[in-house]
């Protein structure tokens, strides 16, 4: 059985995975609005990501007897300046969640739930590999800067991900 706090704290974490896959979304209709179909294939795979990740924390609570409450969704912001600035919002956001990830592993270890503190290792790793991502496309957009057939080429490449 989870306690109290654990069960909100893991609530709010459906919520925020929730977020990042509104996040995405809007950011995969701000590409495709610039043509950019790879980039906004990539964000919408990303998008699909979060919703299972917010699924998975569901279905654990489900499991260990909680109850899940869903809280409203923030509406994300539509509208970026460039590819970069998308992605720096990304790797950001990525970092901040993998923040809130170590508060839910470290109130784990607190309260001596074992089995949340197993359950968020997945996360603890999955964050690692998002933080990855975000940052190398970053550093790639960087290098080819806003040369238009230099971001062609990377939303060619982007449009590979399955």
């Amino acid at each position: 059985m989870l306690s109290k706090n654990m069960e909100e704290a893991l609530n709010k974490q459906i919520n925020r995975e929730l977020y990042s896959s509104y996040l995405y979304l809007a950011m995969s209709s701000y590409f495709k609005s610039m043509n950019m179909d790879g980039f906004a294939k990539w964000m919408r795979i990303q998008a699909n990501e979060e919703k299972t990740h917010a699924m998975k924390i569901y279905d654990y609570v489900i499991a260990r007897g909680g109850k899940v409450s869903l809280l409203p969704i923030e509406a994300p912001k539509a509208k970026w300046a460039s590819a970069g600035k998308v992605f720096e919002e990304v790797y950001a956001h990525e970092q901040k969640v993998t923040g809130m990830i170590n508060a839910l592993v470290d109130l784990a270890a607190k309260e001596k739930d074992h089995a949340s503190f197993e359950m968020l290792q997945w996360f603890v790793k999955e964050q690692v590999e998002e933080e990855e991502h975000a940052s190398g496309i970053l550093a790639q957009i960087r290098i080819v800067g806003d040369i238009p057939g230099h971001l062609f080429w990377l939303d060619h490449q982007l449009g590979k991900r399955e």
